[in-house]
This record gives C-alpha cells, structure tokens and sequence, in this order.
C-alpha cells in the first residue's frame, strides 16, 4: 500500500541494489527500500500492518517520523517489531524469544519484561522507543539464533517469532512451508554438526545446560500454551 522513497534513506554504496533473473531469463533491478502492506489474518478480528525493508543508512529521524506517522494515520494501536540475536542456545531445541517493552504500563498487562537495555540501537529500537512517545504500545521480539549457525536465513527462528506472534496478537498466521523449511534447517544442520566431533560435544553440552534450566517450563505453563496455539489453528468451526 506504500514505500518509502529510497532516494532520501539509502546510500547504494552500503545498500546495494539487487540484480535478479527470473526463469524466462528476464532481469529486473531491485532497489533497497521500506515497504508497508496490509494483510488479513484467518479468523482475526482486525487487519495487521506489515512492514518490511533495509535498515537506512540516513536521516533516521525523518525515516522514524515517517514511518510512525502512517501508523497512526492507519489507526494501529499495537506495533511489534523484531530481531534476532546470537545466543549459546543448541539448534536441537526450541529457539527462545523474548519479549520487552519500554513501556512500564504495557509489561504489566502483558506480563513481559521491561527493557533494561543501554547502549547502541539499530533502527528497531528507534521505532520501538518511538511508538512509546507516541502512545502507541510497542513490544520487541526477539529470537536467539545459535552463534554457531549465524548464517541468515533460519527458518527455525522465523517460525518460533510467528509462534509468539500469535499468542501475543491471539491470531492465526499462515505458516505457508515455514515448517518444513524449519526441520530442513535443523536436519541440515545436524549433518554438519556430525562431520565435526568438538562441535557436535559442543551443541550436547548445550543441549544438557538448556534441558537443565527448562525443566519448570516442561509442564503447566508451557503446555497451556501450545494447547492454545493448537485450538486457535482449529478454528471456530471445527467442531471442537
């Protein structure tokens, strides 16, 4: 439904634009650039905002300006932005998200941390810290990705932030073949874990210290959840 216009926050030099040819053998040319859709979840009551795009190289307060004003002309009251990070998590198990928030008010409702962060922030942050002066509740999600397989893209993290965005947002996202893409990752993944003997020690030690500190989570809470995710998929009509 829009785009930023690429001209006022690219430097091509960092950001370059990106030749593509398609299976006719035609090519296009791609330039960086934000773009923001709108898009109707199954059964949601509401329409969800997406915005997708490269971080700007310049004039981030214009950028932010921008961007938050057409979220308050398009009447949304609930942002979520999201990240990842590099963690010590094993890529065997489930990739954690954590959830945060600058606001004090919004992680008492939603049960969340309030964010103690200081320090450097990308153009995330900035949007988050944003929404908050604007009234707007804002939450950031964030999936730790195994430093060990860093390389983008990981399926498995994808998912796990569509998973949390569900129960944050009581919706239903179409998962497409995230899933599948998610067990290939992790197969794949497992085969070069095996072809190295001091990694695949590695990822058990870190299998035995999350397996370890996730044993309160294994029951109640963390059950409830996925009982909930599961009867949101089923929908009204399922006869449930």
């Amino acid at each position: 439904m829009a785009e930023v216009d690429a001209e006022d926050f690219y430097d091509y030099q960092a950001a370059r634009p990106m030749i593509e040819v398609d299976s006719h053998g035609v090519r296009s040319l791609t330039w960086p650039t934000t773009r923001i859709y709108v898009a109707t979840p199954p059964l949601a009551p509401r329409d969800v905002i997406l915005v997708h795009g490269t971080e700007p190289n310049m004039r981030w307060r214009r950028f932010t300006d921008e961007l938050v004003g057409l979220t308050v002309e398009l009447g949304a009251d609930f942002v979520v932005t999201l990240g990842a990070l590099l963690s010590d998590s094993p890529h065997t198990r489930p990739v954690p998200v954590s959830a945060s928030t600058g606001d004090s008010g919004t992680a008492r409702s939603l049960a969340i941390e309030p964010s103690q962060y200081e320090g450097p922030t990308g153009i995330v942050g900035v949007i988050a810290h944003h929404c908050v002066q604007r009234g707007i509740t804002s939450v950031s999600l964030w999936a730790a990705v195994p430093h060990y397989v860093a390389q983008a893209p990981s399926p498995k993290a994808s998912l796990a932030l569509v998973h949390r965005i569900e129960d944050l947002l009581d919706i239903v996202v179409p998962l497409g073949d995230l899933i599948e893409q998610a067990h290939a990752w992790e197969v794949g993944v497992d085969e070069l874990a095996a072809e190295d003997e001091d990694v695949a020690d590695y990822v058990r030690h870190l299998e035995q210290a999350r397996d370890t500190a996730d044993l309160p989570e294994a029951s109640g809470e963390a059950i409830a959840r996925e009982f909930e995710r599961y009867l949101r998929r089923r929908g009204p009509d399922s006869g449930g």
